[in-house]
């Protein structure tokens, strides 16, 4: 209010101070009654005149107060302010909006800790009380090490002869759970030609196998193939639910806690035929820390708009003191 009442006082009364008016408004330029206008930063009033730094001209300089049409510089100042809250409002939902695209392709699953990848398959552990994602790996006796993503390739062939396993070698998974009830999140290529399902129809296709064990090897499921090509599949599926957590995640969820042991994620097609190629896991709360396991941190934030800060200047029109 000391700044608008300072710019309607009256001549006489203004020229009668000796002292100078600073004013904080959020004038950007003055007005001057013939049209133009000085585009300035700062300015204050003494003596019946204005003194103003010009943000062309980077300098102070001054002129007579009447010269200047406030009411139009008054106009001018709530229209760019209504303005600039205006901007600053669009930025910042455009900034909410990248937020939330953002985590729809890398969603939190833990205080902290966010997955780090927009395609994958990661499985949420906890270590010593600390949650830690684990990316597992694809696995198979043929496994195409260029194959990142979720794609149902290579599924059984059903005339290679009259019994076939998803064998993997080993006894245990390099990724190890410390405890009963991983969750598993799997990514969704809706891109991808060879896949036919999306987030919402993810849980016809996805399952827990409990793997069995052969010469030193995990067995995932076994197939008997009769003569006239009909397959028999024999795995120890377990009780899971799928639910999609965006268009690009679904999360895989134990219904009970599994005892130790080695386990798979495996997709199947529309037709129930298994991918020969899985991703492996154990359950060993004994077992030492995952390697490259993927700790907690800070937070993200809400969206904040970095403004630039406004340069002050020294009273005689010189850089700022410092």
């Amino acid at each position: 209010m000391l700044a608008a009442f300072a710019c309607w006082m009256p001549a006489q009364a203004r020229s009668q101070s000796g002292k100078a008016i600073e004013q904080h408004s959020n004038y950007k330029r003055l007005i001057l009654k013939d049209g133009s206008y000085e585009l300035i930063s700062q300015y204050e009033i003494r003596d019946g005149r204005v003194r103003y730094f010009s943000s062309e001209r980077h300098g102070w300089e001054e002129m007579p107060y009447d010269l200047i049409d406030w009411a139009a510089t008054e106009k001018y100042a709530g229209q760019e302010s209504s303005d600039a809250s205006v901007r600053k409002s669009e930025a910042l939902d455009r900034a909410a909006e990248e937020r939330r695209a953002d985590e729809a392709r890398e969603p939190s699953v833990a205080a902290g800790l966010r997955i780090p990848s927009p395609d994958g398959v990661y499985l949420l552990d906890s270590y010593q009380n600390r949650p830690e994602l684990n990316r597992l790996a694809q696995n198979g006796a043929d496994l195409n090490k260029n194959m990142k993503k979720n794609i149902l390739r290579g599924v059984i062939n059903p005339i290679a002869g009259s019994k076939q396993t998803v064998e993997l070698k080993g006894l245990h998974a390099k990724v190890q759970s410390h405890v009963p009830t991983p969750s598993i999140y799997f990514s969704i290529d809706t891109s991808d030609p060879l896949t036919d399902y999306n987030s919402e129809t993810a849980k016809d296709h996805l399952r827990i196998v409990r793997c069995g064990e052969k010469d030193g090897n995990r067995i995932v499921a076994a197939f008997d193939i009769a003569v006239y090509g009909k397959v028999k599949q024999r795995a120890q599926y377990l009780e899971a639910r799928v639910e999609p957590i965006s268009e690009y995640w679904v999360r895989v969820a134990l219904s009970n806690e599994l005892p130790p042991g080695e386990y798979a994620l495996v997709e199947v097609d529309g037709k129930g035929a298994m991918n020969q190629f899985v991703w492996d896991f154990g359950i060993d709360p004994t077992a030492p820390p995952n390697v490259d396991a993927l700790e907690a941190g800070p937070e993200r934030g809400a969206p904040v708009l970095i403004e630039k800060a406004r340069k002050s200047v020294g009273a005689s029109g010189g850089p700022p003191a410092h």
